[in-house]
């Protein structure tokens, strides 16, 4: 479970409390200052796979267990009740909010404990008598979970929520949703782009317990729902996003691309949230075939799949993309519906070339763009494809650290249009959320405006096309990511203070191989709009032809940490853009840089790594560490297709 604060004008120019209020033991979700009125996001994340067994139906979250206390208040047309409870360890929250296991929070009250202790961190002006929107992916315990925000937001004075039909609404969604209706803030229970079912994590995405005393709601209908003062009113997930949307693109234009007997596209929803959009949006509004959608159909468990937009997890797709006569452009979403993919035929566009390509194309074809970007930004893993657009076409350029929240800061400003991350993550300013569907449409507007005039019969401008037009104006960037997962934190810190001293003796001007050190740093940013200043980033490694080595140690999952080794080599030379990516990067990788850290890993971690020629090409294998738990190393960001295939 995970829970983290997003965008919210109840956070407005404050800091909510390290520790919760009540006694509770665990840590208040970390807050993000923002400079002005804007709504609040909590949201749920699951994490990895929870290998026990789900602890007992019932447990920890029933409605009978928040309801065994004595009533202490009472509100117009129901009562509040006191339900005793314990601390928990363990649940400060990180960017991505807290996760654990399922198992963990079906404890008794464990997820209460989390959302009481949110009221009670923030003042009661920035939620009582207002409105909260609650939606999600659809994922396992959902329903449990939302029956308990619902009963808790009402003990504590909030006056209506706005909730979607069964449940569904995605990430993005919610955002238009509070943006639209004007709310508060909004509750997202989300697992993002990890699996779901009994037997894998939750997440919700941010003493005693305040519980109203009402029915549970019925979330299968549209409609209100009175008790008192306080109202639940179970709304179309849909409208308002597909509202919004249709004021950032051309659908017309779209329609017209999808519409023509040469072109297909196919869309991938991976049984997750956003199956519950696509046939409205692709198909119902912009005219697709509905025999575009794959997996369309939202399921608690995701089909047994692993709801991640990435060339390992959406096989299915890429198999069908690498065929000789693929559809002209295959995309797919993730769970709650904020991450993208996206392919063309036998071709496999990366997230940091993505959100390049829809920047330098973003004033000619889509019309919330018309008048330009304000500014282009990416999170400082992601290659420096974006940075190079900027440049050329004047426009301010951000570098921030990994995590949504620092693109927001600058939305509110009006310093950013576009933004993205090397993790398929891609948005804009229309919402303070990435946005997978969104970047869908994006392409699509792209090549609807690059073949308007193409008459049937005459050659279209393809995905490939359009990003090999880029590379020649731009260069391009090589680009892989390696993670090592599940490692000891204690062991993986350890590693990064290493390296930091190691980046503590380097200069300019240091040989590195054939290359020459232009600087190495731990990443610190300093926000422009609110001067927070965020250290620790991560170290990089910059050389003077614009490569660069990256270290990073995140701790998103729910067990230990991964450490991430971002590898990115600039090539302007046009008659080399084609080369395999591996090929490309097989320099930077041999590098005595790389090969010291094969010692450093195996000292730190005790994790017995293949060399560092063979790295380059390791392929979703594993290697064991002295507790003999599996330690996987995962190249998930490779440029080309055929460099993940068997």
């Amino acid at each position: 479970m995970a829970l983290r604060l997003v965008e919210g004008r109840v956070l407005a120019q404050r800091r909510v409390p390290a520790a919760a209020a009540a006694g509770a033991a665990a840590a208040a979700p970390a807050a993000v200052s923002f400079p002005g009125p804007k709504p609040l996001v909590v949201r749920w994340r699951a994490a990895r796979p929870a290998r026990a067994a789900a602890a007992a139906a019932g447990s920890g979250f029933s409605s009978s267990s928040l309801s065994r206390a004595g009533s202490v208040a009472e509100k117009e047309g129901f009562k509040v009740s006191s339900v005793p409870t314990k601390p928990y360890d363990g649940q400060k929250t990180g960017t991505s909010g807290l996760r654990k296991k399922v198992k963990v929070f079906q404890q008794e009250n464990y997820l209460a404990n989390w959302i009481q202790a949110l009221f009670n961190s923030l003042p009661t002006e920035d939620y009582e008598d207002g409105v909260l929107v609650l939606g999600g992916d659809g994922r396992y315990f959902n329903r449990e979970a939302a029956q308990i925000i619902i009963k808790i937001a009402a003990g504590n004075g909030v006056a209506k929520i706005l909730v979607g039909r069964d449940g569904f609404m995605s990430t993005p969604a919610v955002s238009a949703v509070i943006r639209k209706q004007k709310a508060n803030g909004g509750f997202i229970m989300s697992a993002s782009h990890n699996p779901g079912g009994p037997e894998y994590d939750w997440g919700i995405k941010i003493s005693e317990v305040k519980v109203a005393e009402i029915p549970d709601v019925d979330l299968s209908q549209v409609g209100v729902v009175n008790y008192g003062n306080f109202t639940v009113e179970v709304v179309d997930p849909v409208t308002d996003y597909l509202e919004l949307l249709e004021s950032v693109f051309d659908f017309e234009l779209i329609r017209s691309l999808l519409s023509r007997s040469d072109f297909r596209f196919i869309f991938d929803a991976m049984h997750a949230i956003t199956g519950a959009y696509a046939k409205p949006i692709f198909v119902d509004r912009l005219g697709a075939d509905k025999g575009c959608i794959l997996n369309g159909v939202p399921l608690e468990d995701f089909g047994h799949g692993h709801p991640d937009p990435n060339l390992t997890y959406a096989k299915e797709l890429v198999d069908i993309m690498l065929a000789e006569n693929a559809p002209d452009l295959g995309a797919a979403s993730d769970g709650d519906g904020d991450r993208n993919m996206i392919l063309g035929r036998q071709f496999f566009v990366t997230p940091s070339d993505s959100v390049a390509v829809i920047g330098a194309n973003a004033q000619a074809a889509i019309p919330y763009f018309r008048d330009g970007c304000k500014g282009l930004a990416r999170s400082m893993p992601t290659s420096g494809a974006l940075d190079r657009v900027a440049a050329k076409l004047n426009l301010p350029f951000f570098e921030v650290p990994t995590g949504w929240k620092f693109f927001g800061n600058l939305m509110d400003a009006g310093k950013l249009s576009v933004c993205g991350e090397e993790s398929f993550g891609t948005g804009s300013d229309h919402i303070r959320e990435k946005d997978g569907i969104w970047a869908v449409l994006a392409w699509l507007s792209i090549l609807a405006y690059r073949n308007k005039d193409k008459k049937l019969g005459e050659k279209l401008v393809s995905v490939s096309d359009v990003v090999k037009e880029h590379w020649s104006v731009y260069g391009r960037n090589f680009f892989s990511r390696y993670d090592y997962e599940e490692c000891e934190s204690e062991g993986a810190n350890k590693m990064m203070d290493h390296l930091r001293k190691i980046a503590a003796e380097s200069k300019p001007g240091d040989k590195y191989g054939s290359y020459s050190l232009k600087f190495v740093d731990d990443f610190t940013y300093t926000d422009p709009v609110d001067g927070s200043v965020a250290s620790k980033q991560g170290i990089r490694f910059v050389f003077t032809d614009g490569s660069r080595v990256i270290f990073r140690l995140s701790g998103t999952g729910s067990a230990g940490a991964t450490v991430r080794i971002y590898v990115e080599q600039y090539e302007l030379d046009v008659a080399k853009h084609d080369m395999d990516a591996q090929a490309a990067l097989k320099p930077l990788i041999g590098l005595q840089l790389l090969h010291h850290l094969d010692t450093v890993l195996s000292y730190f971690l005790s994790v017995v790594l293949p060399t560092m020629t063979s790295w380059a090409c390791f392929r979703f294998g594993a290697v064991h560490i002295k507790t003999e738990r599996v330690h996987r190393q995962r190249e998930t960001h490779c440029d080309h297709i055929k460099d993940v295939q068997p």
